[in-house]
């Protein structure tokens, strides 16, 4: 038996800034899918990362993490690494991490069958929250991303009650609406919060993925919900990122409330990923 580490709720998982902010205010309307005290876990989660993430941080952790020297390991072990990180207070989500993985891939698949470098996507996009076993607290891993250096706009989750101690923020440099950016200067040359989706990212250039460009896109912002749902974020981008964001949004329709009782067969899926593997992102790979 896996050995399951207690990480705790995945904000990312359980509440988002598309859901209706007097709907979030009424614990007792989750009741079938979190009780009120995980709701507060999701808070205390965000507060914490929405305190913390910072561009000093940021910064920090891109040195620390930009070596991949944490481990050697292949694309299907990285997968099998995640079951450990099945969430046991989560009663909605009692299933390994890959099943999720798989369950992306798959929907991408029968949706865009001529698409394989899109399946595939579907399998890395989370891959980066192994950072949570190299011992990275959750807040620097899951939950929706957000531009360090400039001021929160009002679709981040939790935007009006969790900043308030964000050193930055009374920072004049990076408290304004643009901050340290200039005007579509687009989100490649914007510092996001620290997390799976920067980690998976940088991860994947580093190894040099063969993948085409939307792949990297989807993989680097599938997190940035106050952009991708929210409509915010639009002054710093570029003619680029409006033509990439029908992407995002189209892999999100396969990553969002993705939780479903019929698990994929997965051992019976790994061969055709495998070949996905094989083809863009082969053998052993540094994390």
């Amino acid at each position: 038996m896996k050995m399951k580490v207690a990480v705790g709720p995945d904000p990312s998982l359980v509440y988002r800034p598309d859901v209706d902010p007097e709907v979030a205010k009424d614990k007792g309307s989750f009741r079938n899918y979190t009780s009120g005290p995980l709701l507060d876990r999701v808070f205390a989660t965000y507060k914490l990362m929405h305190t913390q993430q910072t561009v000093e941080f940021v910064r920090k952790k891109h040195t620390q993490f930009g070596g991949f020297s944490y481990k050697k390991m292949t694309v299907l072990e990285a997968v099998d690494m995640l079951d450990r990180l099945v969430d046991e207070s989560d009663p909605d989500v009692d299933f390994p991490n890959s099943f999720h993985a798989f369950q992306t891939a798959e929907g991408i698949r029968k949706a865009h069958p001529d698409k394989d470098w899109f399946h595939l996507v579907g399998l890395l996009h989370d891959l980066g929250k192994v950072l949570v076993l190299a011992g990275e607290p959750q807040w620097a891993v899951v939950g929706d991303t957000f531009p360090v250096g400039c001021r929160p706009q009002a679709s981040v989750v939790f935007c009006d009650s969790t900043f308030q101690d964000n050193p930055d923020l009374q920072d004049p440099r990076y408290s304004t609406e643009l901050g340290m950016y200039q005007p579509h200067c687009g989100l490649e040359n914007v510092l996001m919060s620290w997390g799976h989706d920067e980690y998976m990212y940088q991860m994947m250039k580093f190894n040099k993925f063969s993948l085409p460009p939307e792949a990297f896109y989807v993989v680097r912002f599938h997190s940035f919900y106050p952009w991708h749902t929210g409509g915010d974020y639009r002054r710093l981008c570029s003619e680029q990122d409006l033509a990439m964001l029908p992407w995002v949004q189209e892999f999100n329709k396969f990553d969002l409330y993705t939780k479903s009782p019929e698990l994929p067969d997965v051992d019976a899926l790994r061969p055709y990923y495998q070949g996905l593997i094989d083809k863009y992102c082969p053998g052993v790979l540094s994390w």
